[in-house]
């Protein structure tokens, strides 16, 4: 896997997860795109292409908790370049596809399926007979990028093609069969993912300052 990615791309998909998540737009800051957040357990993120001297300097830096710096390559290189007290969190990776529209498979029986665009962001959202909720996830088209996000299925719900419909669901919204495909996988869904045709383009990695309890 690449220890950098097209810087570019990665600036793309960060300014549609914005889009999708209702944040900031990401802006240039020492190398890095920074995104603040202001999240209860996220001030901001500074997010790196891949490893740079300019991360060994800002991590110096900041002592404050909820602040992340991410970058496209492995954990165990970020974490070299950090001060100890900057802790490793679970491993994602980035991930895309290229275009193409999917037919949104049958869901089993008692699941019902609720798709809809507001404000450039797609919903879609799987219930259960009793309307609970079963899957979901979100996607914006924004500057040649189609990006998916926060793609979940409940516990009880799993390894049922839950997930997979939802993918397919949202991809139905994509209007430009040019757009590149993106998004921001877990280990768990990275299995998922590539049964569907996606590809790893880079290990994902964070650190964070844990804070004290």
């Amino acid at each position: 896997m690449k220890n950098q990615v097209d810087a570019e791309l990665l600036e793309r998909w960060l300014r549609a997860r914005s889009i999708v998540r209702n944040l900031p737009a990401p802006v240039a800051d020492r190398g890095a795109l920074r995104v603040d957040s202001g999240l209860p357990h996220e001030l901001r993120r500074y997010v790196f292409a891949g490893p740079s001297p300019a991360i060994t300097e800002l991590a110096r830096e900041i002592h404050e908790p909820y602040v992340f710096i991410k970058m496209c390559g492995s954990g165990a290189l970020l974490q070299s370049l950090v001060p100890p007290r900057w802790q490793l969190q679970p491993m994602a990776y980035l991930m895309t596809k290229e275009p193409g529209r999917n037919p949104v498979p049958s869901l089993p029986s008692g699941y019902w399926l609720q798709v809809k665009t507001a404000s450039q962001v797609t919903t879609a959202r799987i219930c259960a007979e009793d309307d609970t909720l079963a899957a979901s996830g979100y996607a914006v088209e924004h500057e040649g990028v189609f990006v998916f996000d926060r793609i979940a299925t409940a516990p009880a719900h799993q390894h049922l093609g839950l997930g997979a419909a939802i993918m397919a669901a949202l991809g139905t919204a994509q209007q430009s069969q040019a757009a590149q495909r993106v998004l921001v996988a877990t280990e768990a869904g990275r299995a998922l993912y590539a049964i569907l045709g996606w590809r790893v383009q880079s290990h994902y990695a964070t650190v964070t300052i844990t804070p004290p309890f």
